[in-house]
């Protein structure tokens, strides 16, 4: 019987940069979990920073140091009546998936935001990521809103499905 992988949560630094857009350039090129269409450079990486330094963020990495997975919260409106209200974003190495990092990485954003003074959680996905509804609705979000055919992506249109918890 093999162990089960020991996983490190801690923040993001400047120097996961290159794994974590590798990461999310996989689901830019190979799913509707990420909006864009191409891949992202190391800069778009360095335009989050500062949001970093205010808001939760997550680095998951295995036994031997390897970032599989990431997420963080970040402002959902910039102005201070919204500074209770935070988006989340997450992704998984996709050879990670199904083996709940998922779960333990939305339990940590949620107790750091909470620290934070987060009390509103919103994920916007697309509706064609049933996978990521499903979980989020597993983990206590509800959907509230949903904006039709607000997207599109390969030349195919998508709604964003809004969803919420309060935290």
């Amino acid at each position: 019987m093999t162990a089960e992988p020991a996983y490190q949560f801690t923040p993001i630094t400047a120097t996961d940069g290159p794994a974590l857009t590798g990461i999310f350039n996989h689901y830019i090129e190979q799913s509707d979990a990420a909006f864009l269409e191409d891949p992202v450079s190391p800069a778009f990486f360095e335009r989050l920073l500062p949001y970093l330094k205010i808001y939760p963020s997550v680095a998951v990495r295995d036994d031997q140091g390897t970032l599989v997975g990431f997420g963080m919260l970040r402002p959902h409106n910039q102005m201070p009546a919204f500074r209770h209200t935070a988006e989340i974003t997450c992704f998984i190495s996709p050879d990670r998936t199904g083996q709940g990092i998922g779960s333990r990485m939305l339990e940590h954003l949620e107790a750091e935001g909470r620290k934070a003074g987060i009390q509103n959680i919103l994920a916007c996905i697309s509706s064609k990521n049933e996978g990521s509804i499903r979980f989020h609705a597993r983990a206590g979000f509800t959907e509230v809103g949903r904006f039709k055919n607000a997207g599109k992506k390969w030349g195919a249109f998508f709604d964003t499905v809004w969803m919420q918890k309060e935290i």
